[in-house]
């Protein structure tokens, strides 16, 4: 469960992105523009972690929390536009804390960073608006201590 800093992707994250592009999702950046009165001004999106089938997916391991806004908020707008159909995000159950406490890495994996406790209010909150959005939250049992 190791993260490679500065910017790179974590092990999982790295894992979960390669299974997904070995089944034809790909990451995509939509180019998006708003035109009012003949205007058109370009309205850049974020790019999406995989994207298939109208399904936007983004894994979200041990980013800061921020990025779930970030995450929302492009499913809103692209949903909106009828470039989606549904948003998801894969992200870490808070309870995976005590596994990173006990392998000596849990100052890695802080209370602002990316997990359920975190995106759960955000989308009962509306951050979502009308877009539907699928969470799914690793769990200890799929941790392998072998691994």
């Amino acid at each position: 469960m190791d993260h490679v800093g500065g910017g790179n992707k974590s092990r999982v994250a790295d894992a979960i992105d390669g299974f997904l592009t070995g089944r034809g999702w790909r990451e995509k950046k939509f180019a998006t523009a708003v035109t009012v009165d003949g205007v058109q001004k370009d309205s850049p999106t974020h790019k999406v972690d995989c994207f298939k089938n109208r399904v936007a997916l983004e894994v979200e391991w041990n980013n800061k929390d921020s990025f779930f806004d970030r995450d929302l908020n492009n499913f809103r707008l692209l949903f909106d536009l009828r470039a989606i159909s549904v948003g998801v995000i894969i992200t870490r159950c808070d309870h995976l804390q005590d596994i990173f406490n006990r392998l000596g890495r849990g100052s890695s994996y802080g209370m602002s960073t990316t997990h359920m406790g975190k995106l759960l209010p955000r989308i009962e909150g509306g951050s979502g608006a009308g877009c539907p959005v699928l969470v799914i939250g690793i769990s200890e049992r799929v941790y392998r201590e072998d691994c």
